[in-house]
């Protein structure tokens, strides 16, 4: 497997920073007035803010990402593109006029679709199962995955927090050949443009991310955590996400078990309860970042090391960590 270049690497953050920075301040005032998200019982911040920051994020990363592949010879798949831009829209138009559940997860479930369906049939993840199968178990997966970046999405610079330690993690995993040179990339760019987004959306935030970025993000972020999964690292690719997996999974759970209506917007994931709690936005994004780079830490280790105890070890670590995160949120901080 070929390692990606380090200073094609480093071009490509500094370049989807700046681009996202830039494109951000330019449409600000276009999304004020057309995409405001005004506060109720259920937001998290209290002031109205223009939403839609995630076109310049989802711009600067496919067009970084583009130019890099074009420079160094390589091919990203074009369906990744279109189901990216696809579901993109799809979140623009439902940032400006709310879209039915329904639908709304048909169209998306048309854009991970097709990228599942459109990788090579020789990438695999469990060559026992029939290839049919396992393509449709991704497809379920994909599709909760990019909700659940996007119901996460719910705190001042909380995206930023998930994002890039999970992107820096397949840079790095990809800097060692262990990850396709696309994967590295695209990764690379989308870092760089979550770290040129975060001075916008630090608390308080200036412009939120929007659907038309969240779900993308959750795409790009979904695509190359299967990249490193079909380079046979499985148990890094579970590590690096494992904190919005917790939390958006049991949140589900403990809603579908109450009977509440699960897919309408509510305030009772870990992270907003801790809010509630009494933490401050600050102390919460620190410390999910803080966990998402131990996280990172382990899956580095994997994907070094190899060793299926090893793996399992380093999960069970894992989700102890995130146990530990969930539990203090789920309690007041002590004085």
């Amino acid at each position: 497997m070929t390692a990606a270049p380090l200073p094609v690497i480093l071009l490509a953050l500094l370049v989807a920073a700046a681009l996202t920075y830039g494109i951000t301040w330019v449409i600000r005032p276009l999304l004020q007035r057309y995409a405001l998200a005004r506060p109720n019982a259920r937001s998290s911040h209290r002031i109205p803010t223009p939403q839609g920051g995630g076109i310049a994020v989802i711009a600067a990363t496919l067009a970084v990402s583009a130019a890099c592949a074009a420079l160094l010879g390589f091919a990203i798949p074009p369906m990744l593109f279109a189901a990216t831009l696809f579901v993109a829209l799809v979140g623009f138009v439902d940032d400006i006029k709310s879209i039915p559940v329904l639908p709304r997860l048909l169209l998306q479930g048309l854009a991970v679709g097709a990228v599942i369906f459109g990788a090579p049939e020789e990438l695999r993840l469990v060559e026992a199962v029939p290839l049919v199968v396992e393509r449709g178990l991704l497809l379920v997966a994909g599709l909760w995955f990019v909700n659940l970046v996007n119901f996460m999405d719910g705190l001042d610079l909380l995206t930023v927090s998930e994002a890039v330690p999970v992107t820096a993690a397949v840079v790095i995993a990809g800097w060692l050949g262990e990850v396709p040179l696309p994967a590295t990339i695209v990764a690379a760019a989308l870092c760089g443009a979550m770290l040129g987004f975060a001075p916008l959306n630090r608390p308080v935030a200036k412009v939120f991310l929007g659907d038309v970025g969240s779900l993308p993000i959750g795409l790009l972020l979904g695509w190359c955590l299967l990249q490193l999964a079909f380079a046979h690292h499985l148990a890094a690719a579970l590590l690096l996400p494992l904190y919005y997996l917790a939390d958006a999974t049991l949140t589900l759970v403990r809603r579908v078990a109450r009977r509440e209506p699960f897919w309408a917007a509510h305030r009772t994931h870990f992270y907003q309860r801790a809010t509630d709690n009494g933490y401050t936005v600050w102390g919460v994004v620190r410390a999910v970042f803080l966990l998402n780079v131990a996280l990172a830490v382990l899956a580095m280790i994997a994907v070094v090391g190899g060793s299926m105890l090893l793996n399992v070890l380093l999960l069970v670590a894992g989700a102890a960590a995130v146990t530990v995160l969930l539990a203090r949120f789920s309690r007041k901080p002590l004085r």
